[in-house]
């Protein structure tokens, strides 16, 4: 009997692919390119099982051709570059990888929060300029984060963990979120749950933390912005469409806010060129959840969702359960 046929579209980590040789013919794309939509329906011929990753577009157009593929399993938690309800019409099932990176990305929250707060690549730049010239009292005076309100918008598992952080820092903490916290989880964390208004105009960090739907697209744009201290900053690890970029460029030029911390972009890789010019942000290439721990663990995950859907069996991170059939 012939093994299943699994896509790989992308370079992951050695054990992964490890893991899943065994039991399936593995059609491995080896490079950090990337397949094309066109590229990827002509890879995907014959296969059962698609292992994605975030630059993986699969919009309803794309799965429409991809016949015979039973799952879809994304190496991210984030799932907006497939058309879950599309996959489920056409019985393909979708995962993703959530729970471990959940500390990862919330230590680099945080890291962005105080790199923003403290100002630490403008002295990294300055100490390599040479221009350091000596001690003065307000050089590179940044804010300070202790006792100071963070406002988190999506209070999930990686909203919670960082409000965990924040308390770490006796910080105030408040959240938005359609569903309130349990009153148990509302007093572990400290955490009071505000209107989105109240939310921008009390915090002195804003930390996004919700997925990207058509709801949430520019969920912060210039009228939001305008509702923020002049003294507040920014921070994403969400996606980046979550921002309205150029609403938040006019507003980081004008003062509007003081800084932002940035790990996601519109139009990823493409950085607004204003973002660029700007010294009061912190940019970074969308390496939240990138330690070596979180990402290859992301890797093994995603192979056994897809291992599993081929052994008969219901994965454990099924994004469309409607779609499983024993």
């Amino acid at each position: 009997m012939s093994q299943p046929k699994v896509l790989i579209t992308k370079r992951i980590y050695p054990e992964a692919v490890a893991l899943i040789r065994p039991h399936c013919e593995v059609d491995y794309v080896d490079s950090d390119a990337g397949l094309s939509p066109e590229e990827l329906i002509q890879r995907a011929r014959g296969c059962q099982a698609i292992v994605s990753q975030l630059t993986d577009k699969l919009p309803a157009a794309v799965l429409a051709q991809l016949d015979g593929v039973r799952v879809i399993a994304n190496v991210a938690v984030g799932y907006d570059n497939i058309d879950v309800p599309a996959a489920t019409a056409r019985g393909i099932l979708v995962t993703n990888t959530p729970d471990v990176l959940t500390e990862t990305t919330a230590d680099f929250a945080f890291a962005l929060l105080m790199a923003a707060a403290r100002r630490v690549v403008e002295g990294h730049a300055f100490v390599h300029s040479g221009k350091w010239g000596k001690w003065l009292i307000d050089l590179l005076v940044g804010q300070d984060i202790h006792h100071r309100t963070l406002g988190i918008f999506g209070m999930g598992r990686i909203g919670q963990a960082v409000a965990r952080r924040g308390r770490g820092f006796s910080m105030n903490i408040l959240y938005s979120d359609a569903a309130p916290l349990s009153p148990e989880l509302e007093a572990e964390l400290g955490a009071r749950r505000v209107s989105r208004e109240d939310l921008l105009r009390e915090s002195d960090y804003v930390s996004l933390h919700v997925p990207l739907t058509p709801e949430t697209r520019h969920f912060i744009g210039a009228a939001e912005l305008a509702l923020m201290k002049p003294s507040a900053i920014l921070v994403n690890t969400a996606r980046g469409p979550v921002v309205d970029e150029p609403a938040l460029v006019e507003a980081l030029r004008n003062k509007t806010i003081a800084a932002a911390g940035l790990d996601v972009f519109e139009e990823e890789p493409k950085v607004h060129p204003g973002l660029l010019e700007l010294d009061n942000v912190t940019l970074a290439p969308h390496i939240a959840s990138a330690s070596v721990a979180t990402r290859r663990r992301m890797s093994e995950m995603a192979v056994e969702n897809a291992l599993a859907v081929l052994l008969g069996r219901r994965p454990a991170n099924l994004l469309n359960p409607e779609a499983f059939q024993p």
